[in-house]
């Protein structure tokens, strides 16, 4: 059968329940329970599944990606223009849309200056890693190795990447993991660990401490999500990562954001960390750089890092022995082209900046009526709202009833994510991350889904 032509979607539901093996899933259901879900069109904020139904798509493509939302015709004609030109050589030559594209996004980031294309924000990852133990080796006698993440962050799904993240649940299983990687702590002060005054501080102090029980000359890196992620949506506290900053100059750290999710306009500025007065040695972004309708990620890096690897000709073993075969995809950078484009010309920063302001205050209504809501925290659109049995001890809503928060909202047509498999007993945070071309409109949909939802699950 031409499964490409053929009108009968229940064949490409058979074949998808016999072949595919989806992410993130049980697929115990699909065998008798339900079909797997296809999802055939989108356009704007909004998604068809094989059904025919609609739904208002409220997490961007369901792992904060579609920043532009759906249907972008002109990307696609890049993209199709572009792969009958040239598709693809090793990105040990350049390629036109490549050198653009750097050009373009160097511009938006002062003090950066040198761009190393892959194709997954785990790899971009990766190749920050290997540039730090790279560095060790040739500058420090292989001694500053060590690499610090923070208990709550997650940086990628490969091995290494896993290594450097504090999410307990998606690091089950998978170990051993890499050595030479150093937890710190979050700094969620909803979750406040320390009981000070000022919560900044005691985070500072805290991390300085692993710093020193480690010994400053044995870490290389600190490697940090600007706003965390998939840990509970966390804003950093006034003056944390200034501090961070701070700390790494004083024992001579590198300093590496990881912007895969917030980066290209997820929190209303390009990346979450412009936000704060800080300058990254290393910034790598992956979902929102094309939107994806390609595959691309990037490792950003600052002119002094990228000497560090020109410094001996003569050594064979002196550059980045590294290489990521779809990194020479034409495609990815040429779909981020017109991806930046489409938020400079639809001024999509400042509608991220003001409808996330809008969808805050909305949430914090939402607050007000429901107790089960114990937080509400974000930045531009992207936010979380933190469910809990009780305000004053900040227990935990059952994970179970946060998912039946989801599903309520799923099944009356709008779709809204949940800390997931993150940090044992603290999966109760639903996530909001709409395409930045949101609207009131759909603001008020979404946001009246979830009163809704809580009402039945909650009471």
């Amino acid at each position: 059968m031409d499964y490409a032509t053929t009108n009968d979607i229940q064949e490409i539901v058979e074949a998808d329940r016999k072949n595919v093996w989806h992410h993130l899933s049980q697929h115990k259901q699909y065998e008798s329970q339900v079909d797997p879900r296809i999802i055939v069109e989108g356009k704007g904020m909004r998604v068809w599944d094989q059904n025919g139904k609609e739904h208002l798509d409220a997490v961007s493509g369901g792992v904060w990606t579609v920043n532009v939302g759906y249907g972008r015709e002109r990307i696609a004609d890049a993209v199709r223009d572009q792969l009958v030109k040239m598709n693809y050589f090793a990105q040990s030559a350049g390629s036109i849309p490549a050198a653009i594209y750097a050009d373009m996004l160097i511009d938006k980031m002062p003090g950066m200056s040198r761009v190393y294309y892959s194709n997954s924000g785990s790899e971009a990852n990766e190749k920050v890693f290997k540039m730090v133990r790279q560095i060790s080796h040739s500058h420090y006698d292989g001694k500053k190795n060590k690499i610090l993440y923070r208990n709550r962050d997650y940086h990628g799904t490969t091995i290494t990447a896993l290594s450097a993240t504090g999410q307990e649940q998606r690091k089950a299983q998978y170990g051993p993991y890499t050595p030479g990687f150093v937890e710190i702590p979050h700094c969620l002060e909803y979750r406040d660990q320390y009981g000070e005054a000022d919560y900044g501080a005691a985070c500072l102090r805290a991390t300085e401490e692993v710093i020193l029980s480690e010994g400053p000359e044995t870490i290389g890196l600190m490697c940090l999500e600007p706003i965390t992620a998939g840990g509970g949506v966390i804003i950093p506290p006034e003056g944390y990562l200034e501090g961070i900053q701070a700390l790494c100059k004083k024992y001579e750290i590198l300093l590496h954001i990881d912007e895969v999710v917030c980066g290209l306009g997820r929190t209303g500025t390009w990346f979450g960390y412009q936000h704060f007065d800080i300058q990254p040695d290393f910034v790598t972004m992956a979902k929102g750089v094309a939107s994806g309708y390609a595959a691309i990620s990037c490792t950003v890096t600052t002119e002094a890092v990228f000497d560090k690897f020109k410094e001996d000709p003569s050594d064979p073993m002196s550059y980045f022995r590294d290489i990521s075969t779809f990194g020479g995809c034409t495609g990815g950078p040429a779909a981020a082209i017109e991806n930046m484009k489409i938020i400079e010309e639809e001024g999509l920063l400042e509608n991220c900046q003001k409808m996330g302001e809008y969808c805050l205050s909305a949430l914090e209504d939402l607050k007000a009526k429901h107790s089960v809501i114990g937080d509400v925290r974000g930045k531009g659109l992207f936010l979380g709202v933190e469910l809990v049995q009780d305000r004053e001890t900040k227990e935990p809503a059952d994970e179970k009833l946060v998912q039946a928060v989801v599903g309520d909202c799923m099944a009356n047509g709008v779709i809204i994510g949940a800390t997931n498999r993150s940090v044992p007993g603290f999966n109760n945070t639903l996530c909001l991350s709409p395409a930045l071309i949101l609207t009131k409109e759909d603001t008020d949909i979404i946001v009246g889904a979830i009163d809704n939802a809580l009402t039945k699950v909650f009471g």
